[in-house]
């Protein structure tokens, strides 16, 4: 609408989002999720206000909230990878700190680990990343390309190295293949994305329940067989 830089405003916004959230949750009567929606939905109904206000801007408004990936110039890549690479260094070096904030938050502080920093931290970092995958998710569904790829990593695994290894590999997977997705049958690449992770999760959760019962089945057979096996050596 003004024609301000996309990501200084942005950038902005959504760092005052991530460390009003983080401030919200420290409060023991609101949660985590509550902090979460009000936040988020008080400021995306905020940009739509905005956005009615100049008819104007309703094709790029679609391009924010579906995504656009013809709309992705090589100063977005440029940022995106900037942004990919200070968060994996910034993961390395806080690796220890955000795991024993993770698990055991109480106990870190009694270890004078700076939690109000560490979070602060993760909450900056998080939000860049959704600041600079905008343009490629849309606004809409960058939640579930944020969120599906860890959750499948932990049905695989319950190591946290191995699960922030796995989240990262499928995320970047299942990015590339919704993205060719999208340009094979023409869907806006935000969508096909999380159409597409969505059915790995689906399968990787149908496999999990198949395989457990399976296995109950087999233990339930290997009971019975073994309380028949009793019942004949009694009788002998």
């Amino acid at each position: 609408m003004f024609g301000w830089n996309f990501y200084l405003v942005a950038g902005a916004r959504g760092f005052l989002a991530a460390l009003l959230i983080n401030a919200t949750t420290k409060r023991r009567q609101i949660g985590a999720d509550a902090a979460i929606g009000i936040i988020t939905t008080a400021s995306f109904a905020f940009g739509v206000a905005l956005i009615s206000r100049a008819h104007s801007l309703t094709r790029s408004f679609d391009a924010a909230m579906f995504g656009n990936l013809l709309g992705v110039t090589t100063g977005d890549l440029a940022v995106i990878g900037s942004v990919a690479v200070a968060a994996v260094v910034g993961i390395f070096f806080a690796y220890k700190q955000l795991l024993f904030l993770t698990f055991d938050p109480e106990v870190a502080a009694a270890y004078d680990i700076p939690s109000d920093s560490v979070d602060a931290l993760f909450a900056l970092a998080l939000a860049a990343a959704i600041i600079v995958s905008i343009n490629v998710m849309g606004v809409t569904l960058i939640a579930a390309a944020l969120v599906i790829p860890p959750v499948i990593a932990r049905l695989l695994t319950d190591s946290f190295a191995r699960m922030l290894v796995l989240a990262t590999v499928l995320g970047a997977a299942t990015g590339f293949a919704g993205i060719y997705i999208s340009y094979c049958v023409d869907l806006a690449s935000g969508t096909a994305i999380v159409l597409f992770v969505a059915g790995c999760f689906l399968a990787r959760l149908a496999f999990v329940s198949i395989r457990t019962r399976y296995r109950l089945s087999r233990g339930t057979l290997s009971a019975r067989l073994a309380i028949s096996a009793d019942d004949r050596s009694v009788f002998d």
